[in-house]
């Protein structure tokens, strides 16, 4: 049976933080549902939303109606596990992308299935890679989908095990790339390398949950959690290594000790930005829009610990040049953010509501 909530429509209006003498808002959508963890347009009034306990909806963006269309079968709903991320096929029209986690038998896995959406229900659920990557553990499962034009990649946490982040047989603390079925591509970096899987496009990851390729920069880029402090944003970059645990720029949870050997070593891709204290990020995007002009060309991250909505500048080379944070005054753990076709910014909150982000105005 369908379950069908009606939410609370987009009638409250929270004004936040002012940044650069802007003003910011937020809009509520909708409020009531789960961890909301993935957001995907489906159409121009409709998103598709990823519950973390496992239920899959659509959330109509007019009226705030919400109804629960799917529960993804044998997810393992843990801690930071459970239904995760989802994406739609830029490859074939009506065919959707999801992260989970599930229970294998001999530990939890980070899975990648695939489904049709048709007449809003989803069907032919299938997995097209049960990762390599099984814990014990319920945490660091990182799993954001993104696309360049011809192929999958998703990220994969260290699942709690630092180890695994410089442990090339495992696909826990990687980030893989894919074809649109599943399979390996011939030019991924480490094919033909016995001592790396094939799927790892770089590794040394401790918990990417942000992931977004940009494609007029055709650049590839990732946010993760680091320790205690030491958050990165990484530029992603083939068959590179990108430290972790060997180097960190945070501290041990248990104590003042440096978490990594050093901060930079040889070999090793150095983040381009670091936060100290940690945000802990959730998500990540690049507005190319122009509905808020004071966004555009600008990363967007999602924070739960420090609740905001990190802004971030770049040069011309890439390089991270200014960091704003907005709708701070929210205290909303920002789980998700999601450009729609329109330019118009929704995004998340671990509090079951989702928002739309109004544009600024001059104090």
């Amino acid at each position: 049976m369908k379950k069908i909530v009606q939410l609370t429509a987009f009638a409250m209006v929270l004004v936040v933080n002012a940044v650069a003498a802007q003003s910011w808002q937020a809009e509520i959508i909708a409020e009531g549902l789960g961890i909301p963890w993935g957001l995907e347009q489906i159409d121009a009034n409709t998103v598709m939303v990823s519950e973390r306990q496992g239920q899959i909806g659509l959330l109509d963006l007019s009226s705030g109606k919400y109804q629960a269309i799917f529960q993804v079968p044998d997810v393992e709903q843990v801690r930071q596990g459970g239904s995760l991320d989802i994406a739609k096929s830029p490859f074939k029209a009506d065919e959707y992308y999801f992260t989970y986690s599930k229970d294998v038998g001999t530990g939890i896995e980070t899975v990648l299935a695939v489904a049709t959406l048709q007449q809003q229900k989803l069907t032919g659920w299938r997995d097209i890679m049960v990762t390599k990557s099984g814990s014990e553990k319920g945490v660091h499962f990182g799993s954001r989908i993104t696309f360049d034009d011809k192929h999958l990649y998703f990220s994969i946490g260290d699942r709690g095990h630092k180890g695994n982040g410089q442990d090339t047989q495992t696909h826990a603390g990687t980030i893989v790339r894919l074809n649109p079925d599943g399979s390996v591509p011939k030019d991924n970096p480490f094919v033909g390398d016995d001592d790396v899987l094939d799927e790892i496009w770089s590794y040394g990851h401790r918990n990417p949950q942000g992931l977004f390729f940009d494609e007029p920069s055709q650049v590839l880029w990732s946010i993760e959690h680091g320790p205690r402090g030491g958050d990165e944003i990484n530029l992603i970059k083939a068959g590179q290594n990108y430290g972790w645990p060997k180097t960190s720029h945070g501290k041990e949870y248990w104590g003042p000790v440096d978490a990594g050997e050093a901060q930079e070593l040889p070999g090793i891709e150095s983040p381009r930005y670091v936060y100290i204290p940690s945000i802990a990020p959730s998500s990540l995007v690049m507005y190319r829009d122009s509905r808020y002009p004071q966004l555009t060309g600008k990363l967007l991250a999602g924070a739960l610990k420090l609740a905001h909505i990190n802004v971030l500048t770049l040069d011309e080379n890439n390089q991270i040049v200014h960091e704003e944070r907005i709708l701070e005054d929210l205290m909303e753990r920002v789980r998700d953010i999601l450009v729609l076709a329109d330019g118009t910014v929704i995004f998340s909150a671990d509090t079951g509501r989702i928002y739309r982000l109004l544009e600024s105005k001059p104090q």
